[in-house]
C-alpha cells in the first residue's frame, strides 16, 4: 500500500541564491520568504514575520489579556489578528458564560476588526473569510492550525506563550522542518473519503510519524480533492505529530479563493509556491485504488484497521462534526448514506455542522432536510463534543465518530468508547447501529 522512492519532479525551477541552484521545499520557500531570506537549510533556525495569527476563546483573550496588561504591551496588527469564537458557544453553563463575556470585552477593548462569533470552527471560517491565501506564514493558537496548509500556506500551532509574543512583535522564531511527502495515486472509490487516508497514514506512520516535520501531500488522487478534503488532510497531520500540512495550491485553490471573495491582484504568482524538483529527500506512495474504509479504534488515531475488523461493535451514538468530519462535503457524504433510511432505534445521530456557511448551503441542497429526515439531532456550529463540549455522551457509551481524535476522556467520561470513520462510515453505521462497511450500503 505505501512504498518509500525518490522524489518526483516538479515543474518549478528552483530557488537561485549566490548563482547557484539551492532546491526548495514549499515549505522552505514560504519560511524564506517570512525570514526575508532567498533560501534556507533543514535545521536553520530563523526569525519570521507572521502574516496572521488566528486565536479562539479558550486559547485567546483570556489568556494573552492578562499577559498583555502586565507587560503593558499591544497588539502588533491587528489587521493580522482574527478571533474566533466556537470552543464554548453557545454558553451552557456559567463557565462558558464568564469565558464569552471576557473574550467578548477584550475583542472590543483591542478594536479588533476580524473578530467571528459563533459562525462556525476557526480552521473552517478562517478560509470561509478569505483570510488564507497561498505564501502566506501563519500561527494559530489551536493544534489542528495546520489546516491552513490545504491554501499552500505554512500554517501551525503555538501555545499561550509563543502567541504573547506574537501577538506583542509579530514574529516568532523557527527551526526549517525536513519536509516528508505523501504521494498518492489512484481514485477512491465511492464512499471513501480524506479521513480515510489520513486514518491510513496516521496507522501507518503513528502519532509521531511526521514529528516536528512539514508533511507535503502530492499526486494526481489530492489534485482531484476538493478543497474541504484537502482540509481535512492538513488538518490531521496534526495527528502524524507534524508542524504543517501542506498542498501546494492549483486551480482548485484559486477557485475556492475566488468564490469566498479574495481579490485577483492578491492571487497572482500562486504556481511559485511549489516544491523544487529534487527539494524532498523522503516519499511515500499510496494507491487509493486500494484503500478500504478506515477505522480507528480508541484510544488513538494510530489504531487504525479496516472497517471490517470492527464489523460487530454496536454503537450508542454516531456523531458528525469538528472540523476535521463536518464541513460540507462532510455532510453531503452523510446524506448520500442516509437519504429515504431512518437510524437505527438504539442508536442517536448527532451532527453539528463546522460553519454556518456550510449548514445554508446544506439547507439550500436538501441536505439537512435529509439528515434530519433520517433521525439526526442537529447541534450547534462549534467544536461541540470534539472539545468535550456540549453533547451527552454517559459512561460506557460507544461512539462513532468523524472528529479528529479519540483519545480517553477527551469526548465525555474516560469509559466512552470512541471509534472514528470517515462521515460516510459514520452514516452507514447509524442506521445498522453497528460499525458498517458503506459499501456495502452503496452498491
Amino acid at each position: 500500500m505505501t512504498q518509500a522512492s525518490p522524489s518526483p519532479s516538479f515543474s518549478q525551477d528552483p530557488i537561485k541564491a549566490g548563482g547557484a541552484h539551492v532546491a526548495q521545499t514549499l515549505a522552505q520557500k514560504i519560511i524564506a520568504k517570512a525570514a526575508g531570506v532567498s533560501s534556507v537549510r533543514v535545521g536553520e533556525v530563523l526569525n519570521c514575520a507572521v502574516d496572521l495569527a488566528m486565536f479562539h476563546d479558550s486559547s485567546g483573550p483570556r489568556r494573552l489579556e492578562p499577559m498583555l496588561k502586565e507587560l503593558d504591551a499591544k497588539i502588533w496588527d491587528p489587521q493580522k489578528v482574527v478571533l474566533v469564537m466556537d470552543h464554548y458557544v453557545p454558553e451552557r453553563d456559567e463557565d462558558s458564560k464568564k469565558i464569552l463575556k471576557i473574550t467578548r470585552e477584550v475583542a472590543k477593548q483591542w478594536q479588533l476588526p476580524h473578530v467571528i462569533d459563533s459562525q462556525g470552527i476557526c480552521h473552517v471560517v478562517l478560509p470561509e473569510r478569505g483570510h488564507l491565501k497561498p505564501g502566506m506564514f501563519c500561527v494559530g493558537g489551536d493544534s489542528h492550525s495546520p489546516t491552513g496548509g490545504a491554501f499552500g500556506c505554512y500554517m501551525f500551532g503555538i501555545g499561550a506563550t509563543e502567541m504573547l509574543g506574537v501577538v506583542v512583535t509579530g514574529q516568532i522564531w523557527i527551526q526549517v522542518p525536513r519536509t516528508i511527502e505523501m504521494h498518492w495515486t489512484g481514485r477512491l472509490a465511492r464512499g471513501l473519503m480524506a479521513k480515510d487516508m489520513m486514518l491510513h497514514m496516521i496507522g501507518q506512520r503513528g502519532l509521531n510519524g511526521g514529528e516536528y516535520q512539514a508533511i507535503e501531500f502530492t499526486g494526481p488522487t489530492i489534485q482531484a480533492l476538493s478543497m474541504r478534503e484537502r482540509m481535512t488532510l492538513s488538518n490531521l497531520s496534526a495527528e502524524m505529530g507534524a508542524q504543517a500540512g501542506l498542498v501546494a495550491a492549483d486551480q482548485v485553490t484559486l477557485e475556492y479563493l475566488r468564490e469566498v471573495g479574495v481579490q485577483e491582484k492578491l492571487l497572482e504568482g500562486f504556481e511559485t509556491w511549489s516544491s523544487d524538483v529534487n527539494s524532498i529527500q523522503e516519499r511515500h506512495v499510496f494507491s487509493a485504488s486500494e484503500l478500504a474504509p478506515q477505522v480507528a479504534a480508541p484510544h488513538s488515531p494510530a489504531n487504525t484497521k479496516s472497517v471490517g475488523a470492527y464489523s460487530d461493535v454496536a454503537v450508542d451514538i454516531a456523531y458528525i462534526g469538528a472540523c476535521t468530519g463536518a464541513k460540507l462535503d462532510d455532510l453531503r457524504a452523510a446524506a448520500e448514506v442516509l437519504k429515504g433510511q431512518r437510524i437505527h432505534a438504539g442508536t442517536r445521530l448527532m451532527v453539528a455542522p463546522a460553519s454556518a456557511k456550510d449548514q445554508r448551503i446544506a439547507q439550500q441542497e436538501g441536505v439537512m432536510q435529509v439528515l434530519i429526515d433520517a433521525g439526526a439531532q442537529i447541534l450547534p456550529n462549534s467544536c461541540g463534543a470534539c472539545a468535550g463540549y456540549g453533547a451527552s455522551f454517559e459512561d460506557n457509551m460507544t461512539v462513532i465518530s468523524s472528529t479528529a481524535r479519540n483519545f480517553k476522556a477527551r469526548m465525555g467520561p474516560a469509559s466512552v468508547q470512541v471509534y472514528l470513520g470517515s462521515p460516510y462510515t459514520v452514516a452507514a453505521s447509524a442506521i445498522r447501529g453497528k460499525i458498517t462497511d458503506v459499501r456495502e450500503m452503496l452498491s
